[in-house]
């Protein structure tokens, strides 16, 4: 059996699935310097440099497939020539990667980080000609391996355990199409997606893959998860009304105890992440009792500090997060009034979030404000 599937998946026709990708290493080396001409004091020309720079539609699964050997060499200087004293510098090679992305060397260092179009991060530099410093040898380029690591750039993270309903919330809320089942993990990669309002505004949204206890000390990969939360400008808990269980082994978790748990695993894995504007969304409201177990969450969310002695010390964080609003519904049902009013709340609070702080900021923000409405597109 496990033959014959492996036969039907090596078929051309059958389709292949699509794997995110959010991390890469690569091989980078920079062009050698040219040799330089000792008998007319001439200079090799310097090797190649190797750039990482920004691009809106690259992708790491992009980067992968045009470099499938992991490796990238710049081009050699030009030795120095009778004819051409001073050798040519050798041709840089630039690596389009996706905005988001911090590159780390082996040490673990970070070089630099590519958040916009065209930012670019020099990642191995060429050789030195040669030249009578260098007894007149081209010097060997920079050889190192480097990260790319990916880290989404959204301006909502949806955070949540298994099963809480993140996905078929971000589905009522955006254009995004994720999967969507009763069981847990059914989101294994981060799912984008974009929330339109009718005066033309964009909000993107990440839908992150399910924590669970211990995420902030990579259990269940929760830092290859978690890591996308640092970029977002707000987070939107996800919680189940009726609580989480993981398997029939794991106890399960009310849903106050899973609110604290993902507190603590948010402060565990980096405690700015609780200085972040949030919201929360209690989901699948359409559950029977479920009013009453609302009231509770809703009464204990205003001041969550207060209800950290009402679960086991292991479990209790340190800070607790704060809610600008703590919101109810059945993403399932999809009820029109209960989306638009999470939307409006949405956009509020990133609004507030980017308020400038300075007078002269605010006058700023006022001027492009007033430009934009002289351009706007205007609804006729």
């Amino acid at each position: 059996m496990v033959f014959f599937s492996a036969i039907l998946h090596s078929s051309k026709g059958f389709p292949k699935k699509s794997r995110f990708v959010d991390s890469l290493r690569l091989l980078v080396r920079g062009g050698s310097g040219g040799h330089g001409l000792p008998k007319y004091g001439g200079v090799g020309g310097p090797g190649g440099d190797i750039y990482v720079k920004g691009k809106e539609d690259a992708t790491l699964k992009s980067v992968a497939k045009a470099n499938p050997s992991k490796r990238v060499v710049a081009s050699h200087g030009e030795n120095s020539l009778k004819n051409r004293i001073l050798g040519l510098k050798g041709n840089d090679v630039t690596i389009e990667v996706p905005l988001g992305i911090t590159v780390y060397n082996e040490m673990g260092q970070a070089l630099g980080e590519i958040n916009q179009e065209g930012d670019r991060v020099l990642v191995a530099k060429g050789g030195t000609g040669g030249s009578e410093k260098t007894g007149f040898c081209g010097l060997r380029g920079e050889k190192l391996m480097v990260t790319l690591d990916l880290k989404l750039i959204a301006d909502v993270g949806l955070v949540g355990f298994p099963n809480a309903g993140k996905s078929t919330l971000l589905s009522v809320l955006s254009n995004a199409k994720p999967k969507i089942a009763s069981y847990p993990f059914t989101t294994i990669q981060p799912n984008l997606g974009v929330l339109m309002y009718p005066d033309l505004r964009q909000i993107t949204m990440a839908d992150l893959p399910g924590l669970i206890e211990g995420a902030h000390a990579n259990i269940g990969m929760g830092h290859r998860f978690l890591k996308h939360v640092e970029r977002t400008s707000i987070l939107l808990l996800v919680v189940d009304v009726s609580g989480f269980q993981l398997g029939p082994k794991y106890k399960k978790r009310g849903a106050l105890e899973t609110l604290i748990l993902l507190n603590k695993e948010l402060e565990l894995y980096k405690s700015e992440l609780l200085d972040k504007p949030a919201l929360l969304v209690v989901n699948k409201m359409d559950l029977p009792g479920a009013e009453d177990v609302f009231k509770d969450i809703d009464c204990a969310a205003q001041d969550l500090k207060s209800s950290f002695d009402d679960v086991p010390e292991f479990m209790r964080p340190t800070r607790a997060l704060s809610f600008a609003r703590i919101l109810k519904m059945s993403a399932r049902s999809g009820d029109p009034q209960e989306v638009l009013e999470l939307k409006n709340e949405i956009r509020k609070l990133i609004d507030e979030t980017l308020v400038p702080d300075s007078d002269g900021d605010l006058e700023l923000f006022r001027k492009i404000d007033k430009e934009y409405k002289k351009t706007g597109p205007i609804m006729i």
